[in-house]
């Protein structure tokens, strides 16, 4: 571990500290890609009604932006390992910089969908990236609470991002949004030029080569659980908004309080989700989050009951927040682990493959909720929902069988 970290020698009789300069601009830009994702969520309404488009032409460019960042992002990892690391990162952060300001003065739905594109081309190999640094700003012991946080930047732009660009939205219209967006990431630009080291952990490999790791049976199970589990959440999250409004019938100008509330259950979902990675190593973490897939999928059944009881509505997407990404970490965990002993030619695709899966359930998730939406109605986001989370069950299932099947081979294999 590097100094920055707060590395010491041992018997120093100091304790080691967590959140250097180095972790908290890492988690900040994370903050600020989250912040950028999700604001569509927040603002959806007043975006439609700027640019006299539809609600669900708004909601679309929620499935548009993970369409592109699924295959963008393995693809710019795998070629981000073949350059240095730090000016990669920095290039991408201004690209992503670019795209934020093309969003605050487009003057079509067009020029907003090109922004969009832009920002999403280059947003997971941002996450990625980050993720590379674990070694360099942190220590073995702290793993674990460094991939929870990293992705809890996520939950708290959740927290904060969303509900204060909203208000912003609502009191000075939705552009000023993504010029809240622009000069934080200027900020967070002048952070990573401060704070993150410049070693370069470069690896010559051939760029297909790679590849060769989405032939491993574990990844290809472990993207598949994170690609269902995600679905599950996105077919009614994409609508939160409108949710709230309709059929929960929370008054307007208590919505953005109404995300504060999502969005810490969403924290808690994040930072609890470094426990649950912590309990073994490879794939048996994201084993045990069976149970987790099996309670979404009744909660999301039940949430058809909105339209009976508001406020159990209320309650249920408190607890589906909650249930929304206990999975992050422990699928990071799976991913890096098979990668550093089966594949290690392929850290950096293996870093980029969460959120490559992420992004792949959301527009999903997101595209099957437009059609629910557009056919059937808010009501009927939940039960659909519920389909993907019955999926992550059974793909989860599959993993522990190859986790007892490893198990097995072990003991057969040790002396008597």
């Amino acid at each position: 571990m590097s100094a920055s970290a707060g590395s010491l020698a041992p018997g120093s009789g100091r304790r080691e500290r967590f959140f250097t300069l180095p972790v908290l601009t890492l988690v900040a830009l994370s903050f600020i890609l989250g912040m950028s994702e999700f604001i569509i969520v927040g603002i959806l309404p007043d975006i439609a009604h700027g640019l006299s488009v539809s609600e669900v032409s708004v909601g679309n460019l929620v499935s548009l932006f993970a369409f592109v960042y699924a295959p963008a992002t393995p693809l710019g990892s795998a070629l981000s390992c073949r350059f240095p690391r730090f000016a990669t990162h920095l290039a991408l952060a201004l690209v992503f910089l670019a795209g934020n300001i093309m969003c605050a003065f487009a003057v079509s739905f067009a020029m907003l969908v090109a922004s969009r594109v832009v920002i999403a081309l280059v947003s997971g190999t941002l996450v990625a990236l980050s993720m590379t640094y674990a070694p360099d700003v942190t220590s073995e012991r702290y793993r674990t609470m460094f991939i929870s946080w990293v992705f809890s930047g996520f939950s708290i732009a959740s927290v904060l991002g969303v509900p204060v660009g909203t208000w912003v939205a609502n009191t000075f219209g939705w552009r000023w949004s993504f010029h809240l967006i622009d000069l934080l990431t200027v900020a967070v630009i002048v952070l990573m030029l401060v704070a993150l080291p410049r070693n370069s952990h470069t690896m010559r490999i051939g760029f297909l080569a790679q590849f060769r790791l989405f032939f491993d049976r574990r990844i290809q199970l472990g993207v598949l659980d994170v690609v269902f589990g995600a679905a599950a959440s996105y077919v009614f999250y994409t609508y939160l908004t409108p949710i709230m409004r309709d059929e929960i019938h929370m008054p307007e100008h208590l919505l953005s309080f109404g995300l504060v509330v999502f969005g810490v259950a969403c924290l808690w979902s994040n930072l609890y989700s470094g426990r649950l990675a912590s309990r073994g190593r490879g794939i048996e973490p994201l084993t045990h989050i069976r149970p987790v897939y099996a309670l979404q999928t009744m909660v999301l059944c039940s949430l058809a009951l909105t339209g009976i009881a508001p406020w159990y509505g209320a309650v249920a997407l408190v607890v589906l927040g909650m249930l929304m990404y206990l999975q992050n970490a422990s699928s990071q965990v799976l991913y890096m682990d098979v990668a550093s002993s089966a594949h290690p030619g392929s850290l950096n695709l293996a870093s980029s493959l969460n959120s490559m899966s992420f992004n792949t359930g959301i527009a999903l998730g997101s595209a099957a909720g437009g059609l629910v939406n557009d056919r059937a109605g808010l009501l009927w986001l939940g039960p659909a929902g519920a389909v993907f989370a019955l999926l992550a069950v059974g793909t989860a299932t599959m993993l522990k069988r190859q986790l007892d099947a490893g198990n097995d081979r072990r003991a057969a294999a040790e002396p008597l």
